[in-house]
């Protein structure tokens, strides 16, 4: 008889953690697997750590991974050797294994937000967009914006700096115009193909929207990194103007799938039936 492979310890590193899905996708993924697996969350505030003492203390605990949330997506590629040169270039990880060579950096909100992308929307480019919020979720969605062949992309956030530096990576990164919104871009949405959100705004504990009551425009599109709820102001705003819309939710999936199969080694082949358990379907 085989042995059976040891308990696969997972956690999250992040602050606004307490409401998140990701338990529950990595023991369901661990099961499509016949894999046992744990799955913490770890707030640096409350366990008094830096997140790089915490980092160091997931992988001397024997912990395979984190995946890490805001607000140290950024912290955790300035910190970790990349494992893709995509996260060097983006400066932004989700994803951190726990190697024999040490810790290694990955960006799965980067693949995932491609792969939800394509599982939606096929080979259709996202046209014009206006991306809302250039943090560590935003810098990978905006990455993955480049890879889907975006016409021109428009960035926001109430941090001027953060704008410049993302739109001078994604610059350096592929031929694709960048610039900053004007103020009247978020009142007025007219023009833009898609509109996403990747701000905390909306989430669980952080309500509101960062667009403006009675913004206008007729985009064909729109996205919200938001998943908890799925329900979000932005969201009701999109859809009123007549916008296909994108749920979070599917980033939260097609991201951790990719996570998981970092942590364990092996592919996840039946991503349908781990859909099917999280959603409680037969």
């Amino acid at each position: 008889m085989k042995p059976a492979k040891s308990t696969l310890r997972l956690g999250l590193i992040g602050g606004n953690i307490t409401a998140t899905r990701s338990p529950a996708l990595h023991i369901v993924c661990g099961l499509s697997l016949g894999r046992n697996v744990t799955y913490d969350l770890l707030i640096p505030a409350e366990l008094r750590l830096s997140f790089a003492a915490l980092l160091a203390h997931c992988q001397a605990a024997g912990f395979a991974g984190v995946n890490v949330t805001y607000p140290h997506k950024e912290e955790a590629a300035a910190l970790v050797v990349a494992g893709d040169p995509v996260v060097t270039a983006m400066g932004s990880a989700n994803t951190v294994l726990f190697t024999a060579h040490g810790p290694r950096a990955y960006n799965t909100d980067y693949s995932g937000f491609v792969a939800a992308w394509r599982a939606r929307w096929g080979a259709a480019p996202p046209g014009r967009v206006l991306l809302l919020g250039t943090g560590g979720v935003g810098r990978a969605v905006g990455f993955g914006l480049l890879a889907l062949g975006a016409r021109e992309v428009v960035l926001h956030d109430t941090d001027l700096g953060k704008v410049v530096a993302l739109a001078s990576a994604m610059r350096r990164h592929a031929a694709v115009p960048v610039q900053a919104a004007e103020p009247a871009m978020l009142r007025d949405l007219t023009g833009f193909d898609g509109v996403i959100n990747c701000t905390p705004l909306g989430m669980a504990g952080r309500p509101g929207s960062a667009l403006p009551d009675g913004v206008t425009g007729a985009p064909r599109w729109g996205f919200d990194a938001v998943y908890t709820p799925s329900d979000t102001r932005f969201r009701a705003q999109i859809e009123a103007l007549g916008a296909d819309f994108l749920s979070g939710y599917e980033l939260y999936f097609h991201q951790g799938i990719a996570a998981f199969e970092f942590f364990s080694g092996t592919p996840i082949t039946a991503p349908d039936w781990v859909r099917g358990v999280l959603e409680h379907q037969p």
